[in-house]
């Protein structure tokens, strides 16, 4: 009995510590580093939030936060919708609020998007819907059917995220309960889709983040595949590039000024228990890398699950943290 338990205790530490160890980070290929700006948002002390699960920054470059309030995963999925505001729009100088809405709308808030007209697009994963609304908050369109999952034309399973064409097209990531991408025209027409559940080509492990460069090229964040898989508009396979440093790559963002590819990774070990956090990584559009950073080094902030990511017209980076509930800025700092 006394040799199982040793044998037991040392099986889990040989576990632990090769789960725990990490090669070395990828290194700058240039002077370009991002620094954590400390105390941003400012948010006023009653002001509590929620997981941060979608992030989004409008005409004036405020950043738009879609967040879960005091509400948390759980499944099966609770039936009330959350009494608190959901929406949160920040200035990303001075991080203070400038609008705080989106109460008894919402039962678990997920995606994040906004279009070039300021609207704000949300997914909601327990109501399996997508909802459009203008920038003072007035609801414009819905997809889905209210609690009711499916795979087809008009309804979703547990949709995750958006990306708006500029012609006003869109694409939603769909998502945790379905496998594919789905097209549809401005006024909300299906168009078509592409992927089943797989780890080839064009098939999908929870599609969990999406956005488009400015040749309308499709980036989808293939979470449990632990890559990204690049797209043409209309669905056609380009390229990927598999993460083989961690456990699930969550989100992307394209910077189009710079035609920068943003990512995040999480990673945990000894079957989930020990939190390793989560690493930003920059590529150009084809993927080639420049930047990584975070849990592997050139950090020095808090262990974090990065669930969303969005960068501004300066280069700064933002990533909402649902491990602590905050929203990190990166400062872009481009040296000499």
């Amino acid at each position: 009995m006394k040799f199982k338990r040793t044998f037991f205790v040392y099986f889990l530490t040989i576990i632990c510590l090769s789960g725990c160890t990490e090669r070395k980070p990828t290194q700058f290929k240039d002077t370009d580093t991002y620094i954590l700006v400390d105390e941003w948002p400012k948010l006023p002390p009653e002001l509590v939030l929620g997981n941060p699960t979608g992030l989004g920054i409008d005409s004036e470059n405020n950043i738009v936060i879609f967040h879960r309030a005091g509400r948390v995963w759980k499944e099966p999925m609770p039936e009330d919708k959350i009494q608190e505001n959901t929406i949160l729009t920040i200035d990303k100088q001075t991080g203070e609020v400038r609008r705080n809405w989106g109460a008894n709308l919402f039962v678990m808030p997920h995606g994040l998007e906004i279009d070039k007209e300021d609207n704000i697009w949300v997914t909601d994963v327990a109501l399996h819907q997508v909802f459009k609304f203008s920038p003072e908050g007035n609801l414009l369109m819905t997809l889905g059917v209210a609690r009711i999952a499916g795979n087809d034309d008009r309804h979703f399973n547990l949709p995750t995220d958006i990306a708006v064409a500029d012609d006003g097209s869109f694409y939603v990531s769909d998502g945790y309960g379905n496998s594919r991408v789905v097209k549809f025209s401005k006024d909300g027409t299906y168009l078509f889709e592409w992927g089943t559940f797989g780890d080839g080509h064009s098939e999908f492990k929870t599609p969990h983040g999406i956005d488009l460069d400015k040749h309308g090229n499709v980036y989808v964040a293939d979470r449990e595949n632990n890559r990204i898989q690049k797209f043409d508009a209309q669905g056609n396979f380009l390229a990927l590039w598999q993460n083989k440093r961690s456990d699930q790559l969550y989100s992307v963002a394209i910077d189009h000024e710079n035609s920068h590819l943003f990512a995040i990774d999480y990673m945990t070990s000894l079957f989930g228990l020990i939190v390793n956090g989560s690493d930003i990584f920059r590529f150009d559009t084809d993927f080639e890398p420049q930047i990584q950073f975070g849990r592997t080094g050139h950090y020095d902030g808090p262990k974090s699950r990065y669930h969303d990511v969005l960068v501004d017209d300066e280069g700064s980076i933002y990533v909402g943290d649902i491990l602590n509930n905050k929203v990190q800025k990166f400062r872009l700092d481009k040296g000499n």
